[in-house]
């Protein structure tokens, strides 16, 4: 009989074959490192390996015994692990979902090692990732990733095999790795169709809930082709909680509906927010610094391509006051103007402050969530107010303007975001000079298929003149740095209703050193 077990045994990803898998009587039911391998929050001597022992993915805790399994780790400078440099063992615990997370250090800088584990005699597939340059090296070029929102039921994650081809030193996952709802229609042009596959759960509630989203999200192989190809920056947004959470509000559902049973009050919801985080944590490969401690992760964390980039990884989420005017897309009301509004948290904008004042690198990046330019959302002729995302910073308007106000004293300041399920980009603008850039990633998956324009895009743009592109297909992009200029290409996929698809450079947009707006290229 052909498996996935006979195909994980002989499969390729971007070039590196799975080793030979042997049996092991006894110890597992099955093949234990179902869901992969990955690799993430690289440094200049290293970076984090991640694993799961989970047998029976689908199965209550993964099919594994609640007890502590030993899981031996290789890392090697070759990929036929002819010369190993690091190596030890690390306990999987029942507490964690046997989800192993080692710290390798002692690395090389600014070259590539392969990583694999072994667990009763069984081994995984090999792992690439590639450690960052020497903090203040000279670097003349760098290659990364962004990517995103890949709603299970909405399509297959065939760009993530096209992403896994790429040449990058790096992925930034901006965050919905899962959703939290299952849903047993979709729409198109406001019709139903069947999603092409269905979450296992209806909703998510408690910490088995969620390890259940992400074990089945992890046992897409393309998904798996990425994250062993790669080493991924992994944040959070909304959906790996519930939808426009923020803080201690789960407070989209409650302004929508108070009766409705996934709502839930602050203190009731602290606690799914806390079993969610949990199993983000068991399956991300992040350093044990963001464990989650009471409920709260510490996810914002400063990445230094040598002289290159600094990039600040932000958390737009745990900080933030609730949303005002009750969310959703609507004129400002008074409240989006208040002067006491939260965004990142004092803590962490002081943290930001002092690592853009740092200055060392040719370009300042800020890694986050939700779009940072104002903009009117009307899409047709006769909606009479602007209209904003209250969920975005354009609904917080005087921290928006802390920011720019200190991107107005730097160069080359590029913002990075996701959550909008579309492609665009623009000048960021602080009373009327253009002080920096925003690229906005699409989505892997959600949305569905798209089209290269969604109804009204049009009007759109030419409501917001800061706006340069915008399209409507899923998904990623790939943003090449260099010393003169930033290139950010916009890589899109024909279809996600199927497995296969094919993948097309839809455009590419320039940012030039020491001219803060976009050009088209």
């Amino acid at each position: 009989m052909y498996n996935r077990r006979h195909f994980l045994a002989g499969a390729t990803l971007a070039g590196l074959a799975a080793p030979a898998i042997v049996r092991a009587q006894g110890m597992f039911g099955d093949f234990p490192f179902s869901l992969g391998v990955a690799a993430g929050d690289p440094a200049s001597d290293g970076f984090v390996i991640w694993t799961r022992l989970a047998p029976q993915p689908m199965e209550r805790h993964g099919g594994m015994p609640q007890v502590n399994v030993p899981v031996e780790w290789e890392v090697a400078s070759d990929s036929g692990f002819r010369q190993i440099v690091a190596k030890g063992t690390e306990l999987a615990r029942p507490h964690l979902a046997h989800s192993v997370h080692v710290e390798v250090a002692g690395l090389a800088p600014d070259r590539p090692y392969y990583y694999r584990f072994t667990a009763g005699g069984e081994r995984s597939l090999r792992g690439r990732a590639r450690t960052l340059p020497a903090p203040g090296a000279r670097v003349e070029a760098l290659k990364f990733g962004v990517a995103g929102c890949q709603h299970f039921e909405s399509g297959f994650y065939g760009a993530y095999r096209h992403m896994a081809r790429e040449d990058l030193a790096f992925v930034y996952h901006y965050g919905d790795f899962i959703y939290e709802y299952r849903q047993d229609y979709l729409f198109d042009d406001g019709l139903p169709i069947r999603p092409v596959r269905q979450y296992a759960h209806r909703a998510l509630f408690d910490v088995n809930d969620f390890r259940n989203a992400y074990a089945q999200t992890l046992t897409d192989i393309d998904q798996q082709a990425v994250r062993a190809t790669h080493a991924f920056l992994s944040s959070f947004d909304d959906h790996e909680i519930n939808n426009n959470w923020v803080s201690q509000y789960d407070n989209w559902k409650l302004n929508l509906d108070e009766n409705d049973p996934d709502a839930a009050p602050p203190e009731v919801f602290l606690l799914k927010k806390q079993a969610a985080l949990q199993a983000w944590y068991e399956h991300m490969p992040v350093r044990k610094a963001l464990l989650p401690r009471g409920g709260v992760v510490n996810a914002h964390r400063e990445f230094r391509y040598g002289d290159l980039m600094a990039m600040q990884l932000l958390d737009t989420r745990q900080y933030r006051d609730d949303q005002p005017c009750g969310d959703g897309f609507k004129p400002a009301c008074p409240d989006v103007f208040a002067k006491d509004r939260q965004v990142l948290g004092k803590a962490q904008e002081e943290w930001l402050a002092r690592n853009l004042s740092r200055g060392g690198a040719t370009w300042n990046t800020l890694a986050q969530q939700v779009t940072m330019m104002s903009l009117d959302r009307r899409r047709r002729a006769d909606e009479p107010q602007k209209i904003v995302n209250i969920d975005s910073w354009a609904g917080y308007e005087e921290p928006r303007q802390r920011i720019l106000s200190r991107f107005a004293g730097l160069k080359n300041c590029i913002v990075l975001t996701g959550d909008e399920h579309q492609n665009f980009c623009g000048d960021l603008v602080q009373r009327d000079k253009v002080v920096g850039a925003e690229f906005v990633a699409t989505s892997i998956s959600s949305g569905g298929d798209g089209s290269d324009k969604r109804s009204g895009t049009d009007e759109w743009l030419a409501r917001n003149p800061e706006l340069k592109f915008a399209n409507d297909q899923r998904g990623y992009l790939v943003c090449e740095v260099g010393r003169e200029e930033w290139q950010t290409h916009f890589m899109v996929v024909d279809k996600v209703t199927t497995p296969v698809n094919t993948l097309s450079k839809r455009a590419t947009a320039v940012v030039e050193n020491g001219v803060a707006g976009i050009k088209m290229a």
